[in-house]
């Protein structure tokens, strides 16, 4: 995780960020520092990167890369002004014993690279390059399946779809094309449809542990079909990084072995 010291809305690469709306650094670190917190009174570990200056959605981590099995795939950001995370997140990866790779395309992390089980779900149509996806197959040496983003609220696979276990995930059909929500079906016939009001919330950007799930405490309908399956719901406020269209994932790279 990184610490949204810098965190500013400076510019507008997703729908949800609005320059003229302030943005309260204060709040947006106190949040933080609950997901922090929340995650370490639940026994997970959790190191800090620092964050750098001039690099305001660097408290997004999940989008600094993949960490799979001791291997570092580093993002490589579509947009310039997030272009320089990459190096700060390869020298902590680095810094920890991991080898790093980079890809030739356009990879954003853990953004549109979510692990479930054996398999990796990829997600294309606003940020990584579908070509990546070929790519990391051959890095990691497991499917990669890709799936189609059309809504740029959803701009992210991240903000669409939560991994819930290695069987499990619960998503938003509206934000899939219209075959990838076949594949979802197909792949998963047990998983959560979450509705739009949660969705909206980027109620889907929430992090699991395979029984408890961190997830944005405005999502409340989001945690009553959580309870119903069997996974504890913990509610975390993530309103202020919600303004630079990101929450609970988005500020969580998570390290997978």
């Amino acid at each position: 995780m990184t610490p949204p010291r810098f965190f500013a809305v400076d510019y507008a690469i997703n729908p949800w960020m609005d320059t003229t709306t302030p943005v309260d650094i204060a709040l947006a670190v106190a949040q933080w520092e609950t997901l922090r917190d929340t995650y370490q009174r639940l026994g997970h570990v959790v190191d800090v990167v620092d964050a750098v200056p001039g690099l305001p959605d660097m408290v997004y981590a999940a989008n600094g890369g993949l960490i799979l099995d001791r291997t570092a795939i580093v993002a490589r950001f579509k947009y310039s002004q997030r272009q320089p995370e990459s190096i700060a997140y390869a020298q902590w990866m680095n810094s920890r014993g991991y080898t790093t790779v980079q890809t030739r395309h356009v990879n954003e992390g853990q953004g549109d690279l979510l692990p479930v089980g054996e398999v990796i779900l990829a997600g294309t149509g606003f940020r990584t390059d579908p070509r990546a996806h070929i790519e990391i197959a051959d890095i990691v040496g497991r499917p990669v399946i890709s799936l189609q983003l059309v809504d740029p609220c959803f701009y992210h696979l991240d903000t669409a779809l939560t991994v819930l276990d290695d069987t499990t995930v619960a998503y938003y059909p509206p934000a899939f094309t219209e075959l990838s929500r076949a594949q979802l079906k197909d792949l998963f016939p047990d998983a959560i449809v979450v509705d739009s009001a949660d969705a909206y919330v980027l109620g889907l950007n929430a992090v699991s542990d395979g029984r408890r799930v961190v997830y944005p405490a405005a999502a409340a309908g989001y945690a009553g079909q959580l309870s119903t399956a069997g996974f504890t719901p913990v509610a975390v406020d993530m309103s202020e990084l919600l303004k630079g269209g990101g929450s609970i994932k988005c500020c969580t790279l998570e390290v997978y072995s």
